[in-house]
């Protein structure tokens, strides 16, 4: 049980360190902007039923931009390596063995020269990606990724091995179904403790402490499965609240032959669930992304904190503004108790009986007008708003909000709304980078022999890979953007060299951006098609 308490010990170490952050701590802040993030942005604030009271988010409306600005990039994966080299010429040749590989004339990479083997793997890889990202769900992950970073600071995906995923193939040797893929999740910064809370970067760690709270009888059975005794499997059992037990993974840093492996060992109160084990990984396979950077730390820092001051002012100045139109138009009224005695509903058209002189009736019932809003008023409003839009880097070039009048306008338009986003965007291309050399780290340490699947101008295909032959490899992972200007301008090239007949139909498809076609795979399929039967 040492073990154990030790592991809690870090684990309550780490969350003092996070419940210490800024004035209310990590904990408490990230509940605060989560409620102004989804609307209920008047909580605690006692302020009655007897008014509307308004809200207009511009939390939401600038975190929705933000994370949609990121979402859209289109982005493509490149894997390449130290020592490899890609020549016009191997280029050339690389379209060939593709080729022959999708018609099954090459059937493994052993008849091939390194300098063919090499670049070919790593363009498979960076293909098979997308493949990947596909069966994981990747698109919904980065939003929600995402989405814990505006709120939290922080933004973390989680890649682990999934033995019970059937793959759909089959052993070469033994002909048995392979079992066992890479699985991902999105996980919230409050689950996770860094060893080091003054080491900004996840991969210089000395641990890692993931905290989830699992179903007490999949905890028994998961630790009865790796060998927990009788008398460990029932304290397990007696630590559970409401059926649910919290659960301890850390992972951790051990040198192996010369190189760095990262090990686990998961526990909870109860005892050992899993002893440690080497996961055979080399790097954490935890990826983070940080809103905004706090210093030398891996804890990163929300807008939202920062924007609470002006939506809570934006919502005060709103409301006000709509209760004195609604006095406005339905004012006050005052009545004389003696010269009026029936019920007053103030309904339309109601006839109120007087009793009285007419002078009696001229003073029986009175309005008290509210005072007038100054006329700058909703002036001010606006430019609350405007200016914390524009100070957050939502302006109106970037929502859309500006007149263009022609492509020079729309260009310097989207510039202009970029430039504000610069920084986080590179923060987020070095995040989608991490993602990318974990999961070739994954393929390079569990894979073994399988087959990777294809897609691409010839179709559909799978390519043989054997990981012992790749993993002295030093990978790279590069993550390149496409301008829709750039988009444009290739597509004009392009019909004119088609138009000349300098480009045959099913390469001039090959060659058009991915965003101007819904389907390209299948209509390059198709013209393939149409070639075969004229032949």
């Amino acid at each position: 049980m040492e073990t154990v308490k030790q592991i809690f010990t870090e684990y309550e170490n780490a969350n003092n360190f996070k419940a210490s952050m800024g004035t209310k701590g990590l904990y408490e802040q990230s509940r605060i902007n989560e409620r102004f993030f989804i609307g209920d942005q008047w909580y605690g604030a006692n302020c009655g039923n007897d008014r509307p009271l308004v809200r207009h988010n511009i939390i939401r409306r600038i975190g929705d931009y933000k994370i949609s600005f990121l979402l859209n990039e289109d982005t493509r994966l490149k894997y390449s390596a130290a020592g490899v080299f890609s020549t016009a010429e191997q280029k050339r040749r690389l379209v060939e063995i593709k080729k022959q590989f999708s018609l099954g004339e090459i059937k493994g990479v052993d008849t091939l020269e390194k300098e063919n083997e090499n670049p070919l793997m790593l363009w498979a890889m960076s293909q098979y990606a997308n493949t990947v990202a596909g069966r994981v769900g990747f698109s919904a992950l980065l939003e929600q990724v995402l989405r814990n970073a505006f709120i939290s600071g922080t933004g973390l995906l989680y890649t682990y091995w999934d033995t019970d995923v059937d793959t759909g193939l089959y052993a070469k040797n033994t002909g048995h179904r392979i079992k066992g893929e890479i699985a991902c999740q999105a996980l919230k910064i409050e689950n996770v403790c860094f060893g080091d809370p003054y080491c900004e970067t996840v991969y210089d760690q000395p641990y890692v402490i993931i905290a989830s709270h699992m179903n007490a009888q999949e905890v028994v059975v998961r630790a009865r499965r790796f060998g927990a005794s009788a008398t460990t499997l029932a304290r397990i059992e007696n630590c559970a609240v409401n059926g649910k037990i919290l659960v301890l993974t850390r992972l951790f840093k051990e040198n192996v032959d010369g190189e760095t492996h990262i090990f686990a060992i998961q526990v909870c109160r109860g005892g050992i669930i899993r002893n440690m084990w080497d996961t055979r990984l080399h790097r954490y396979p935890l990826a983070k992304f940080s809103w905004d950077k706090r210093g030398e730390c891996p804890y990163g820092e929300s807008e939202i904190t920062y924007l609470i001051p002006n939506q809570i002012a934006l919502n005060r100045m709103i409301t006000a503004n709509v209760w004195s139109g609604m006095s406005s138009g339905m004012p006050i009224m005052l009545v004389n108790g003696d010269t009026v005695t029936g019920e007053i509903t103030n309904d339309p058209g109601q006839i109120i009986k007087i009793y009285g002189s007419n002078e009696d009736v001229s003073n029986a019932v009175k309005y008290i007008s509210p005072p007038d809003f100054a006329d700058k008023f909703q002036g001010t409003v606006d430019s609350l708003i405007k200016n914390t839009l524009n100070q957050s880097g939502a302006n109106e070039a970037a929502l859309g909000e500006m007149e263009a009048n022609n492509a020079t306008a729309i260009q310097r338009l989207n510039t202009a709304a970029m430039l504000p986003l610069a920084a986080m965007r590179k923060r987020y291309h070095a995040f989608l980078e991490e993602v990318a050399l974990i999961w070739a780290d994954f393929w390079m340490t569990q894979y073994k022999n399988r087959q990777l699947e294809i897609v691409d101008e010839n179709g559909m295909w799978y390519l043989p890979f054997d990981s012992a032959r790749y993993k002295n490899l030093k990978l790279y992972a590069k993550i390149e953007t496409v301008d829709f200007t750039d988009g444009e301008r290739l597509v004009e090239v392009l019909n004119k060299l088609y138009d000349r007949g300098e480009l045959d139909a099913k390469t001039y498809v090959n060659s058009l951006p991915d965003n101007v076609l819904g389907d390209k795979q299948e209509l390059i399929y198709a013209l393939k098609e149409k070639e075969n039967d004229r032949k």
